[in-house]
């Protein structure tokens, strides 16, 4: 039987080949037969997840929440010293230069990120918006979201800190960052499922002790971590609880 690991689609494109790297020497490592399946929309990799399909995952906080509290998927590791904040960027020529240079009526480009999303309206409250009084438009990448900007179809864009800060100098030529958040405890999680419930054990020493070897740092240099860490139930049910917190107010 072969086991199925897939990443959320919003790491940087840059990383896709380590991505394949990784899921080569996960299957050494554990001896465990693993195919690595990239979706590239959250919409195949949420279809992914309802049918069950998975057992892998680095995932979001927010599928992650999805993931431990209703498919039994369990928490691993976590990168160190990773989190993930929300960026509000602007184009430059729209003369927005400040949060609270926004009004009713502010037209935001975004992803299907939600957790970022999340983060976004967050950082627009001090400007009194809100769901109810801005406009929204959705694409399927944080390169399209910028996109949205430069061809003046959006007055901001919601992105992860780590997907603006890889976007190309010329493209971040013509935008800039309002506000970033510095929330600090939402970061992604490397979540194993039920039928790996067997592996769970050795899938973590494998992740833990990964760093400590030449050809481990490599692999792990290609994904842009440093090095994995263990992950305790009771801080992922802390981190789910604060997503959950967001989502309510």
């Amino acid at each position: 039987m072969s086991y199925v690991l897939t990443v959320s689609p919003d790491f940087p494109p840059s990383h896709i080949s380590g991505w394949y790297i990784f899921n080569t020497w996960l299957q050494q490592a554990c001896d465990i037969p693993i195919h690595l399946e990239i979706c590239s929309y959250f919409e195949d990799q949420h279809k992914a997840i309802n049918e069950d399909s998975i057992d892998l995952i680095y995932a979001n906080p927010f599928d992650a929440s999805i993931l431990v509290r209703e498919k039994n998927f369990k928490a691993i590791v976590i990168g160190q010293g990773t989190s993930d904040e929300a960026v509000v960027v602007s184009a430059k020529d729209k003369g927005i230069d400040s949060i609270e240079a926004l009004s009713a009526g502010t037209r935001i480009a975004k992803s299907a990120n939600d957790d970022i999303n999340l983060m976004g309206m967050m950082l627009i409250e001090p400007a009194n918006l809100s769901a109810e009084n801005t406009q929204t438009i959705t694409v399927n990448s944080f390169p399209l979201v910028a996109k949205q900007l430069l061809q003046n179809n959006a007055d901001i864009g919601f992105f992860l800190d780590s997907a603006y800060d890889e976007l190309s100098n010329l493209v971040k030529l013509d935008l800039q960052e309002l506000i970033r958040s510095k929330i600090n405890i939402i970061q992604h999680v490397f979540l194993a499922g039920p039928r790996l419930a067997e592996h769970h054990d050795k899938i973590k020493e494998a992740l833990i002790t990964m760093n400590e070897s030449e050809k481990g740092r490599k692999v792990l240099q290609s994904l842009g971590i440093i090095a994995w860490e263990n992950q305790d139930h009771e801080d992922t049910e802390f981190m789910i609880d604060l997503m959950d917190t967001l989502v309510i107010s």
